[in-house]
C-alpha cells in the first residue's frame, strides 16, 4: 500500500483529462449516459420507463458513510442518487433539475433526496472527499464543484484549482491537505461505490432510485414530476 504522500499525488496531481474522458467518467463502460434533453411541456411528458427495481429496505440500510440528504425523513418519496463529481451529466442535473426539484418537492416535504458517492476517477474522489470534509456544507460544496466542474475536472493542475475552490469555501490549506490525505475517508467513499455497484447494479451516473425503482440519466424536472406525482 502506498504512503499518504503517494496517495495525495494520485488524487490531486493528475495528468490532463480531456473532455472525452469526462464523458467516460459517467460510465464504467464508456457509454454515454442519458443527458441533456430538449425542454418539454410538463403536460406532454410521460414518465420514463424504470430500468429495474431493488429492495427498498436493503437500499436504505446504513452504509460505509453517514447519509447526506435533503428533505424530511418521512417524505412519501425517497430519491437515492448515485453521482460522480467529474460527470458532466451529473453536473447538468444538479444545475438544471435539482433547483426545481428542491422548490417543488423537497422543500414542501414531499421528497427526500439522498446523494451517494460513485466516483469513476481520482478527481471525483477528491471532490467528494472535500465535500465530506466541509462540515455541514456537503450540498453547498457539491453545488460549487459541479458549477465549476470545467475549472478543475479537466485541467492540468487539478490540485491548485481544487485548493482555490476550497479556500473560498472556508478551508485552510492545512485542512485541505488533511482532507485529501485521509485514507479512511477515501476507503469509505470507495466502499459506497462498491456497494452501489455490487448490490444495486449501478454502472453509470447519474443513477436514481425513486422509491426503489431505477432510472438512469440526467432527467428533466418534467420527467421526474411524471414519476413522482403518482406516488404522492
Amino acid at each position: 500500500m502506498g504512503s499518504f504522500i503517494s496517495r495525495r499525488q494520485v488524487i490531486v496531481s493528475l495528468a490532463t483529462v480531456s473532455a472525452g474522458a469526462l464523458l467516460v467518467a459517467c460510465s464504467d463502460t464508456g457509454a454515454q449516459a442519458q443527458t441533456e434533453k430538449p425542454a418539454a411541456d410538463t403536460k406532454a411528458v410521460e414518465a420514463p420507463q424504470a430500468q429495474g427495481s431493488v429492495d427498498v429496505a436493503k437500499l436504505m440500510e446504513p452504509g460505509p458513510l453517514p447519509e447526506e440528504a435533503l428533505g424530511k425523513a418521512d417524505a412519501p418519496v425517497t430519491i437515492v442518487e448515485y453521482a460522480s463529481m467529474t460527470c458532466p451529466h451529473c453536473a447538468h442535473f444538479h444545475e438544471t433539475t435539482l433547483p426545481e426539484l428542491k422548490t417543488k418537492y423537497i422543500d414542501t416535504g414531499k421528497v427526500r433526496l439522498i446523494m451517494r458517492e460513485f466516483p469513476f476517477d481520482p478527481r471525483a474522489e477528491a471532490g467528494f472527499m472535500l465535500a465530506r470534509c466541509s462540515d455541514d456544507n456537503y450540498f453547498p460544496m457539491i453545488d460549487v464543484l459541479f458549477k465549476q466542474q470545467n475549472s478543475w475536472a479537466g485541467v492540468e493542475n487539478a490540485r491548485d484549482a481544487l485548493l482555490q475552490i476550497s479556500k473560498l469555501a472556508g478551508f485552510s490549506q492545512q485542512k485541505f491537505e488533511e482532507c485529501l490525505t485521509n485514507q479512511k475517508l477515501l476507503d469509505d467513499i470507495r466502499a459506497v461505490r462498491t456497494k452501489g455497484s455490487s448490490e444495486f447494479k449501478v454502472d453509470s451516473t447519474p443513477t436514481f432510485f425513486i422509491n426503489g425503482k431505477q432510472y438512469k440519466g440526467a432527467m428533466s424536472i418534467a420527467e421526474m414530476s411524471a414519476i413522482i406525482d403518482p406516488l404522492l
